[in-house]
């Protein structure tokens, strides 16, 4: 099966927010490679998926086993029709409060996984996450590479300074979950995160939203994340998309008629 993609999506993958976003039978990794079925399980590298049936968990460049071993998620595996749905805030650019509404609306508890300049730019959006409870989980600092930070020092300051200011901002202590930015870990990052009480937290389910100038259909979206839903997904979705916010209501309708329920990372099992 031959996937087209349109040429400036494709040749732009360089400093995109998502390492990996599944586009039909293939994969489409941060360095800008479709690649098809078949994936390694390497423990270092670029987060990847691939949907081999519909309704079902796709596969990953890690296994859940695996991941288990550090705390580490993708999915939860189970028959249950719930989920998880997390946001990605690098950056805020208008859509947030509007996301927020429409969970309120639906009454559904997110994670929301911030960096450095989401809390110091966008202090209320932070705290009024916290109020209506959903879960603000640690997506670094300063959104590095966090694969080629080899020392544990290093790789602590940035887990740690997100903390500080987190709590500094919501007089809260921050729930130990953590998004490597881009998905690009290795097996000593999973390592590091566990001995700092973290469980890592990649997806099962996302799709191409983080161009700002360049945001998929309202067709698109709907397309790419209602049919691929399944039990356990972690859901991934950027607060920084217009369309996220467009259709943030419409989807969760849709998977609410599918039958499924929400949870937050923190009631992963």
């Amino acid at each position: 099966m031959i996937i087209m993609i349109r040429k400036k999506r494709f040749l732009r993958a360089a400093g995109v927010l998502t390492a990996a976003v599944v586009l039909g039978a293939g994969i489409f990794t941060a360095s800008g490679v479709l690649q098809e079925k078949s994936l390694n399980t390497a423990a270092d590298g670029n987060w990847g998926l691939s949907f081999q049936e519909a309704g079902k968990p796709p596969v990953a460049n890690a296994s859940m086993d695996y991941l288990k071993k550090f705390d580490a998620y993708y999915a939860e595996d189970t028959d249950k029709k719930e989920l998880f749905l997390t946001f990605d805030a690098g950056y805020e650019n208008g859509h947030t409060a509007k996301i927020l509404d429409t969970l309120k609306k639906h009454n559904v508890k997110a994670t929301f996984f911030v960096v450095g300049n989401f809390i110091e730019t966008s202090p209320d959006l932070v705290k009024r996450m916290v109020k209506e409870g959903h879960l603000v989980g640690n997506h670094t600092f300063t959104h590095p590479d966090m694969s080629e930070i080899a020392t544990e020092e290093a790789f602590h300051q940035e887990l740690s300074k997100l903390e500080d200011l987190y709590e500094k901002t919501t007089g809260k202590k921050m729930k130990k979950y953590y998004r490597p930015p881009q998905g690009k870990y290795s097996e000593s990052n999973l390592k590091m995160a566990k001995e700092m009480g973290y469980h890592t937290i990649f997806w099962s389910l996302a799709y191409v939203d983080w161009y700002e100038s360049d945001q998929p259909t309202r067709e698109e979206a709907l397309e790419k994340m209602v049919p691929r839903i399944h039990p356990g997904a972690i859901v991934l979705l950027h607060s920084t998309s217009a369309t996220n916010a467009q259709v943030l209501d419409e989807l969760l309708t849709q998977w609410e008629e599918k039958g499924y329920s929400f949870k937050r990372v923190d009631q992963l099992p």
